[in-house]
C-alpha cells in the first residue's frame, strides 16, 4: 500500500505495542495468560476500523477470477541494475520482483481501505486493547525445499529483520517488546503500548523467512544466490544487471487459499533491465517486453502514435484506482545550512511554474498536490475547524500561524508563462526578509558569507525537463541550482546517506496511516542512514503528532489527526508540491485479460491478469508469425 505496488518494499510501518500482566501471583506462564483475557478471535481476518467485507466462508476476492488459466508469461522492464537478490537489507541494489518469493501472515485486501486476512497464518487472535496478537500457523505451509513453515521462521525473521534489515524495519518494529513461539505453529507478538489499532494488522505483514536455509549464510550480506522462499514463484535465472526471471511454483502450497484464488497466474515473469526509460520505450514497441505501466504524460500523448498501437497490437489503457496519491515533490534536504530557514523554502517554491509546466509536458493531464495525503479524505482542506482545530489549538506558538488562518496552497500561475514574475516577486520579498541579499558583482544571494547554491539529484532524464525552467527561474531571483542526473545504484547509496540538497521525492501514502509516519518525519529517523526521512525533519509538533495518529481510536479520529499532520508538514515548506494523477496508465501486447473487477487500490497485473491464448493467437497471426 504502499504499498504503491511493490510489496517490495510496500512501504510497511512501525510498531509500537503493549504486554497485559495480570496483577497476582501465579506461575511463569499464567503471568501473561492471554487465554483468560477477553480476545477477538481466532478470526480468519480483520479490519482496522469496522468490520472486513469478506466474511469467513469467501472463497476468493472479488477481483480475482477463480477461473484464471494458468500459463504463458508476463514480460517486463525495469530501468537501471541490479546487483542483489536482497531488497529487505540496505547493501546493493537488488532486483525487482524479488518478493514473488516470499509470504506473510497476513495478506491485505486490495479493494478495503485496510483489512488483512490470513495467509501464512490460519486465524489472528488478541485482546480489545491490541496488547499482543497471536498467529496460528497453517500446518500445510511449506517452503520451496518442502519443509514445514514454522513459528521459528517467523521469530527469527522478525529478529533478523531489528538486527540486519534496513533501518525502516527496526524503525517500523521498534515496539514490540517479544516474540513467543508458544507451539511449532503458535506465535504471539507481544507490544509494549495499548490501544494501537494497526499494530496486529501490520505484524502480519512481516516478511517470512527459512531460518533452517540461512544458518550458514549472512542475511546482511548483498547476495546473487537465488534464495529460498515459499512463495508463488521461486527464480530460474539471473544475468547480473540485466535480467532476472521467475518461474511458477506448480505445486505451491497456497495456491487454492481464498486470499490467493485466481492469483499469479504466469508460468513465467520476466524483468529486463534497460539503462534508461526511452530505450526501455523503443525496446517495448520493438516487442521485447509485453506490460508497460507510462510515467511520462508527454510519451503517453504522443510516443504511442505507432502502427502496432493504431491496429491493436498494443493496447493503451486507463485503469481508474482509489489510491491515496502521497506527495511527490522536490524534497529538501534540511540539513543543509541554506534550507534551514522555512521562509527561504517557502520563498523557492515561488520559482516552480507548474502551471506552464503542466501544459508544456503534460498536455494539462497533470493535478497540483495540495497534501501529503492527495487524493483522500485524509487531505486538509480549508482552516481548521471542530475537533480538528482543538486538537491543534494545543500547539498554537509552537507551529507556524498560518495553520489557523490560511488554506495551504502552493504558489500558482495562468501557465501562460508571463505571470511567473508576479511570483518571482514574492520570492524575492521573501528572500530579502530572510537576510538572503544580492551580491552586486555575482548577481548571487549570500548571507553571512555563504551563498544560495544547491544540486537538484535525479535518477531519470525524464525529470530534467521539469527542473530546468524551475532552475533558470531560481536564475532569475539570484539562487545558483545545478541539475545532476546519477545512475540508479549511485542514486540510491547518496539519498540512502542524505547526500544531496534537493531530490524529486514520492511519499506514498495508505489510506490508513499509522506507524510508517514514524520513518517519514519523526525526529528520532533523521539522523538515520537509510531511514525515510529524507527532509531530515526535527519537530517536536509533529513527533507528537504522528504519536496521535498512530493511536487513533476511531476512523473519525484517525481522519482529523492525519489532516492536522498533513497541515503542520504544508505550513513548514519542506518540500515544493509537485502534481499527481488518478488513474494508471497502461500500455501492454494484446495478449492478456484481466477480471472484470478491478482492485480498487492496486495495479493487480501481476497477481489477477492472466495470459490469454486466444488473443495471443490472434496476436501472432496478425504479427504473421505463425
Amino acid at each position: 500500500m504502499s504499498e504503491i505496488f511493490i510489496r517490495e518494499m510496500k512501504m510497511i510501518r512501525f510498531v509500537f505495542c503493549v504486554v497485559l500482566i495480570l496483577g497476582f501471583a501465579a506461575p511463569a506462564k499464567a503471568i501473561v495468560a492471554p487465554e483468560v483475557v477477553e480476545t477477538i478471535g481466532p478470526a480468519h481476518g480483520m479490519a482496522m476500523h469496522g468490520e472486513e467485507k469478506y466474511k469467513k466462508d469467501f472463497t476468493h476476492f472479488e477481483y480475482a477470477n477463480p477461473d484464471a488459466p494458468k500459463g504463458g508469461s508476463l514480460h517486463m522492464a525495469a530501468i537501471g541494475t541490479f546487483d542483489s537478490l536482497n531488497p529487505y537489507i540496505l547493501k546493493g541494489v537488488s532486483a525487482g520482483g524479488m518478493s514473488l518469493l516470499y509470504e506473510t501472515l497476513l495478506t491485505h485486501a486490495k479493494d478495503e481501505a485496510f483489512s488483512e486476512y490470513g495467509h501464512v497464518a490460519e486465524t489472528i487472535e488478541m485482546p480489545k486493547d491490541r496488547s499482543w496478537v497471536r498467529f496460528r500457523l497453517r500446518k500445510e505451509a511449506r517452503w520451496h525445499d518442502g519443509k514445514p513453515m514454522t513459528a521459528e521462521d517467523v521469530k527469527w525473521s522478525f529478529e533478523t529483520l531489528m538486527e540486519k534489515g534496513r533501518p525502516f524495519y527496526s524503525a517500523y518494529y521498534a515496539n514490540v517488546e517479544k516474540v513467543e513461539i508458544e507451539d511449532p505453529l503458535q506465535v504471539r507478538f507481544v507490544f509494549n503500548v495499548t490501544g494501537n489499532g494497526e499494530l496486529p494488522l501490520i505484524v502480519g505483514q512481516l516478511p517470512i523467512f527459512p531460518k533452517h536455509y540461512w544458518a550458514d549464510k549472512d542475511f546482511g550480506k548483498t547476495t546473487l544466490d537465488a534464495p529460498l522462499g515459499s512463495g508463488p514463484y521461486k527464480i530460474s535465472k539471473v544475468q547480473p544487471g540485466r535480467q532476472i526471471v521467475y518461474e511458477r511454483v506448480k505445486d505451491y502450497w497456497a495456491k487454492d487459499l481464498p486470499v490467493l484464488k485466481g492469483h499469479y497466474n504466469f508460468d513465467e515473469i520476466l524483468f529486463s533491465y534497460y539503462r534508461d526509460d526511452s530505450v526501455a520505450l523503443q525496446a517495448f514497441f520493438a516487442g521485447e517486453f509485453d506490460f508497460r505501466p507510462e510515467a511520462t504524460a508527454k510519451s503517453w500523448a504522443t510516443a504511442y502514435d505507432v502502427p502496432s498501437v493504431k491496429k491493436g497490437k498494443i493496447v493503451k489503457l486507463k485503469q481508474e484506482h482509489g489510491l491515496s496519491q502521497g506527495m511527490q515533490s522536490f524534497a529538501y534536504n534540511t540539513r543543509r545550512a541554506v534550507f534551514k530557514d522555512t521562509k527561504v523554502r517557502q520563498a523557492l517554491a515561488y520559482a516552480f511554474d507548474f502551471e506552464w509546466s503542466n501544459k508544456k509536458f503534460a498536455f494539462g493531464t497533470y493535478h497540483r498536490s495540495n497534501s501529503y495525503f492527495e487524493n483522500s479524505e485524509l487531505a486538509s482542506s480549508g482552516v481548521p475547524e471542530g475537533k480538528e482545530l482543538e486538537l491543534l489549538e494545543q500547539f498554537r506558538g509552537q507551529i507556524p500561524d498560518s495553520v489557523f488562518t490560511t488554506e495551504y496552497q502552493p504558489p500558482k500561475t495562468s501557465g501562460s508563462g508571463k505571470d511567473i514574475r508576479k511570483n518571482l516577486r514574492q520570492a524575492v520579498r521573501l528572500l530579502d526578509e530572510a537576510g538572503w541579499k544580492v551580491n552586486k558583482e555575482t548577481g548571487l544571494r549570500e548571507k553571512d558569507g555563504t551563498v544560495l547554491k544547491f544540486e537538484i539529484l535525479l535518477v531519470s532524464p525524464s525529470f530534467e525537463r521539469w527542473t530546468s525552467p524551475f532552475v533558470q527561474n531560481l536564475e532569475k531571483i539570484g539562487v545558483k541550482a545545478n541539475i545532476r542526473v546519477v545512475d540508479a545504484s549511485q542514486y540510491q547509496a547518496r539519498v540512502e546517506s542524505f547526500d544531496f540538497d534537493m531530490i524529486v521525492k514520492s511519499f506514498g501514502q495508505s489510506l490508513s496511516p499509522g506507524n510508517e509516519q514514524r520513518d517519514y518525519w519523526h525526529s528520532e529517523k533523521a539522523d538515520i542512514n537509510g531511514s525515510m526521512n529524507v527532509i531530515g525533519i526535527k519537530n517536536p509538533v509533529i513527533d507528537q503528532l504522528i504519536d496521535l495518529v498512530i493511536h487513533a481510536p476511531s476512523r473519525e479520529d484517525l481522519v482529523l489527526r492525519t489532516r492536522a499532520l498533513d497541515r503542520v508538514l504544508l505550513a513548514n515548506h519542506y518540500v515544493i508540491p509537485q502534481w499527481h494523477l488518478g488513474y494508471f496508465r497502461l500500455a501492454y501486447w494484446n495478449k492478456y485479460s484481466a477480471p472484470e473487477i478491478s482492485p480498487k487500490y492496486d495495479l493487480g497485473v501481476i497477481e489477477t491478469w492472466w495470459h490469454d491464448a486466444e488473443k495471443d493467437q490472434k496476436l501472432k497471426a496478425m504479427s504473421g508469425k505463425e
